[in-house]
């Protein structure tokens, strides 16, 4: 189906719900009223779609039962120790909201890692599509209690994007304590509600604040932008949506208010995929010939290449930067760190000497690579 409208979300397929720590706790307890009105329309949206929930609160609820201050925010090991015990209070709160309509909820818990190895994402693509079939409501959360600053992903909002690319998902509401992206800073008066965004551009990110207004969660507009980028190159329409109200999700599909976000295209499941990974290893950073020809659909050529900076290997995925360090796009290198700083700037006849044995086509092969 074609998602044009945030009406037209109501007819999805398979759609991904996330929920913010600030929407479902307030001053470390559950806000259990407003649990029970979304429960009601997640048990409504499953008589035509089936539904998958991302759902923050581990840390805001653990935090509370430990006693911990900043929200348990103050330090990795407070994050981690807070995690390990919201997130039995957390699956408890969907457990008895979902049981409440007879619907079964399945606690599943991720790192970046899960989906950023392709292995591991196909794993974690078969789980959620047979808990899906099976009739239950996948509760998704980052396993906060493992993720280190450096690994994971930081806000449910990325987290969210992936996880409905990875169940084949057609759309995302992003369950947000605004009415949706604003033209700038929604404090500011004339700040302008934008209803429909056609691909997240520079123009479209410099609305945005990074902040979260909350205080209790990771997220902001940005983290939304950029799970909005992983969902439309995957083709998956996503949504952001003010929830803090009663009832939220109607309130907003019946004024049409909040923000959508059209899929721009509909990559093959590898690319999306690969268009969504957070972690390069490195950067290869290209001259202004090379830049040029990506943008015609060209590999990475060693020739081409100006800098390398981190330490990778071959199948690695790295950032692929242009001469004025802005983003072209990702792909997977076909030379380590070592080789890569070897041969760059060299054309195809001078690399055998420098390697010892026949170039490969290419340092990023097209086929292997997205553009940003």
């Amino acid at each position: 189906m074609t998602i044009a409208a945030l009406s037209d979300l109501r007819s999805a397929r398979r759609l991904v719900i996330k929920v913010g720590s600030a929407l479902l706790v307030e001053r470390g307890a559950p806000r259990a009223q407003w649990l029970a009105t979304l429960a009601t329309e997640i048990a409504e949206l499953r008589t035509h779609s089936e539904v998958i929930v991302v759902s923050s609160g581990a840390i805001a609820l653990g935090a509370a039962k430990l006693g911990l201050t900043r929200g348990g925010r103050g330090s990795l090991a407070d994050a981690q120790a807070a995690a390990s015990v919201g997130q039995v209070g957390l699956a408890r709160l969907w457990s008895d909201a979902l049981g409440n309509h007879d619907i079964t909820a399945a606690q599943m818990l991720v790192t970046l890692g899960d989906l950023e190895d392709r292995r591991r994402y196909l794993n974690a693509s078969a789980t959620l599509a047979r808990l899906l079939e099976a009739g239950a409501v996948p509760v998704v959360n980052e396993n906060d209690s493992v993720a280190t600053e450096e690994i994971r992903f930081g806000d449910n909002d990325r987290l969210a994007a992936r996880v409905a690319q990875a169940a084949g998902a057609e759309a995302v509401l992003l369950l947000s304590d605004v009415d949706g992206l604003y033209d700038r800073d929604p404090h500011e008066d004339g700040a302008v509600l934008v209803e429909r965004v056609e691909g997240v551009t520079p123009e479209v990110i410099a609305m945005a604040s990074g902040a979260s207004s909350s205080g209790l969660g990771s997220g902001g507009m940005l983290a939304k932008l950029q799970a909005a980028r992983i969902a439309e190159r995957a083709g998956i329409a996503l949504a952001i949506l003010n929830g803090t109200r009663t009832s939220p999700i109607s309130r907003a599909l019946d004024s049409g208010t909040g923000t959508l976000f059209v899929p721009q295209s509909d990559a093959s499941a590898r690319k999306a995929w690969l268009g969504g990974r957070l972690a390069p290893a490195g950067v290869v950073t290209v001259d202004q010939g090379c830049m040029t020809a990506l943008e015609n659909g060209a590999s990475v050529l060693a020739a081409g290449i100006t800098a390398i900076e981190g330490t990778f290997a071959r199948g690695d995925l790295v950032a692929i930067h242009g001469p004025g360090g802005e983003r072209l796009g990702q792909g997977l290198v076909e030379y380590t760190s070592a080789e890569c700083s070897a041969i760059l700037g060299l054309r195809e006849e001078q690399q055998s000497e420098k390697l010892g044995y026949a170039p490969r086509a290419a340092v990023i092969h097209r086929d292997h690579m997205v553009h940003a």
